[in-house]
């Protein structure tokens, strides 16, 4: 995993060995804070790196703040989102533009702390496709705390594909887990899940996550779970065959309460509430089989026909023309 050629002046690479790709949103106070303990633990370790924010429309004067940091620095670098895309969108849209051999995914508040850095490229350069940060605890409400549990259990009985508990996509991706994913063309990529789907290799780190580092959170309750909705929904096409199987069951209720009504008849009693009980059962059944269907044709054309930009941006800063 070879280096980028560095040029003369302020470091910029034909291709960074390394890049960050860092979403922000009202994020004024920390974005200075982070480029430089990012840059303080990447020198020792790689002389070609890049740093991409990502503003998902800030109120405050984030922008300004950033734009100021690539005006002196032109390793940094910045993406202005003509407005929120969400927290799917954004940051895997920064992933995607990143050149780096490659990219790290971290938040802008410190809670992913910047000092695992050097670990993440040196196992990365040991030969681990994709390395991640498992956090041990964060203090959260019982009811924040309720809602990821309760994510994680449904992610685990219906997911595609298992999703590793506690990470939150806080990591080093090499370029081809990048462009594996891109390829996939999710519109809504709920990109920790889909580092396992890709079937690389993963090795986890695990850390205490620490408080945020100033600012105030963007995230509140209807947020996160609005996230963890969306996570399900974008890694669990087998809840697309659920009526199937409610379909199925329906048919058996009617086949038993068919039964319930024969044995009714043989002994001489009214049979006009199991044929009525069967009737209703097997009109549920034949519903929750159109359903069904229906969802096997959407998860079919969903894997055709995926194609729609993750973000629509109104600015960039210190990216070369071409792109």
């Amino acid at each position: 995993m070879s280096e980028g050629v560095v040029l003369a002046g302020a470091q910029q690479v034909s291709v960074p060995e390394i890049s960050v790709a860092i979403p922000c949103r009202n994020e004024e106070v920390n974005a200075p804070l982070i480029a430089r303990a990012v840059i303080e633990a990447l020198e020792p370790v790689t002389r070609s790196f890049e740093i991409i924010f990502i503003d998902n429309a800030s109120s405050d004067r984030t922008v300004e703040v950033v734009r100021e940091l690539c005006r002196t620095d032109a390793r940094i670098k910045l993406i202005v989102n003509s407005r929120n895309f969400g927290q799917m969108r954004s940051p895997t849209h920064a992933i995607y533009e990143a050149r780096g051999e490659a990219v790290i995914g971290m938040c802008a508040d410190f809670q992913d702390p910047p000092t695992m850095l050097p670990e993440f490229v040196a196992r990365w350069r040991a030969g681990t496709p994709i390395v991640l940060g498992v956090r041990q605890s964060e203090k959260s409400g019982a009811i924040l705390t309720a809602v990821r549990e309760l994510s994680y259990a449904l992610q685990k009985t219906f997911g595609d594909y298992q999703a590793i508990p506690n990470a939150t996509g806080f990591g080093l991706y090499d370029r081809k887990v990048v462009d594996a994913i891109k390829a996939m063309n999710e519109p809504e990529p709920f990109f920790r899940g889909l580092l396992v789907e890709t079937g690389f290799d993963i090795e986890t780190i695990t850390y205490q996550r620490p408080p945020r580092g100033g600012g105030k959170s963007n995230n509140n309750f209807f947020t996160l779970l609005d996230f963890a909705l969306n996570g399900l929904a974008g890694s669990s096409k087998k809840l697309l065959r659920a009526p199937l199987y409610v379909a199925f069951f329906m048919a058996l209720l009617t086949l038993f309460c068919l039964g319930g009504a024969v044995f009714a008849a043989v002994f001489g009693r009214s049979v006009q509430l199991w044929l009525l009980a069967a009737a209703l059962e097997a009109q549920f059944g034949l519903i929750f089989g159109f359903l069904g269907l229906l969802g096997v044709q959407i998860k079919l054309i969903s894997e055709r026909t995926r194609n729609q930009a993750l973000v629509l941006e109104r600015e960039r800063v210190n990216f070369p023309p071409e792109t």
